[in-house]
């Protein structure tokens, strides 16, 4: 009996064991002393992101770790794109030791750039995410009115390259007559210069607004851009470059010309985890009327409310110095809308 008590409580011992060596945290000494524990998750600008249970995930700089070890094996990408399958790892005196096969091997820990890196990271296929989201206004009474705002943004994020699309609307209705309809439709393409924060890309845009006049604007070209700030605080994007225009009006004369193009987007997460405050904006300038310049902007907030359910508040405003007679110059808009982000 006694045999057959041991033969059932062995296996289990053993899995209890097993479980609390995996629940066991990652652990980093830093140079002032203090010990963080928690899950090494990633590597990337030269700091080293640790998930905690008691302040979430956080960033440490890799020149302020004294000590560093791990409990799980994991992938490594050193910065010559070298990726490494380790047992648990450790870094002492700045330098990342390895054990491989029974021989410790060691790297300088400013090499390390990324943690159990996806496939995308490492140039096989895409990282996909996006946002579809709309804004809903009824009201009935001595006026009934219908408005629906809508946003849609696709981007496909490679090692090399980035695909983007965006589709960004408005229809409204009072007392059953159409009072707003416009909407604009960009594709880009972003190839990325190894080892730089330069890229170079090109667009195709359609533009539609009813009640400015405008059947279609369409416009095509090449730019230059170059990633200025990329940490999740402040990220910062800016791209110029030329592009032709078309331009169908339903009253007005159908007129095209060549163009320069900028554009800017900024973000931050300065208000907290899951918060975004966002800047974008797009410029057109007529080189054959240098007195013409149509400016898209949007500033806005954006802040979890569920799962990856979102809510957003922005306000868009849209300038164009070349508008048809009987059409104002500026046009504010104010959006709340929600929507959900992967």
């Amino acid at each position: 009996m006694t045999a057959f008590r041991f033969a059932l409580l062995g296996p289990l011992l053993a899995l209890l064991l097993a479980g609390n060596a995996a629940a066991a945290p990652d652990r980093i000494t830093l140079k002032n002393g203090s010990t963080i524990l928690g899950t090494v998750t990633d590597a990337e600008g030269g700091k080293v992101v640790v998930e905690t249970d008691f302040a979430g995930t956080i960033k440490i700089a890799q020149d302020q770790i004294e000590d560093l070890r791990t409990e799980t094996p994991m992938s490594l990408q050193l910065a010559d794109g070298t990726v490494l399958e380790s047992s648990p790892i450790r870094v002492e005196n700045e330098q990342l030791v390895l054990d491989a096969l029974g021989e410790e091997e060691t790297y300088a820990l400013s090499d390390l750039v990324r943690v159990n890196p996806e496939p995308w990271e490492l140039g096989d296929g895409y990282h996909w995410t996006g946002l579809a989201s709309a804004g809903l206004a009824m009201e009935q009474g001595n006026t009934d009115t219908r408005e629906l705002d809508y946003k849609v943004e696709s981007t496909w994020t490679g090692l090399l390259d980035r695909y983007s699309f965006s589709l960004i609307g408005e229809y409204d209705e009072a007392n059953g007559e159409k009072n707003a309809e416009n909407w604009i439709a960009r594709s880009k393409y972003d190839r990325f210069l190894e080892d730089s924060p330069w890229y170079w890309g090109g667009n195709l845009s359609f533009e539609h607004d009813e009640f400015a006049d405008t059947e279609l604007r369409t416009y095509v070209g090449p730019y230059l851009g170059r990633k200025i700030f990329t940490e999740p605080v402040f990220t910062l994007e800016a791209e110029g470059g030329v592009s032709y225009v078309w331009e169908n009006f339903f009253v007005a004369e159908d007129n095209d010309y060549p163009a320069a193009t900028w554009s800017l987007n900024a973000s931050s997460n300065y208000l907290g985890e899951g918060t975004r405050l966002y800047f974008n904006q797009t410029g057109l300038w007529d080189l054959s009327n240098t007195a013409d310049v149509l400016i898209n902007t949007t500033a806005g907030l954006s802040f979890p409310l569920l799962l990856n359910i979102e809510g957003a508040a922005e306000v868009i405003w849209k300038y164009d110095t070349g508008a048809v007679e009987g059409v104002e110059e500026l046009d504010q808009t104010y959006r709340f809308r929600i929507g959900y982000r992967w």
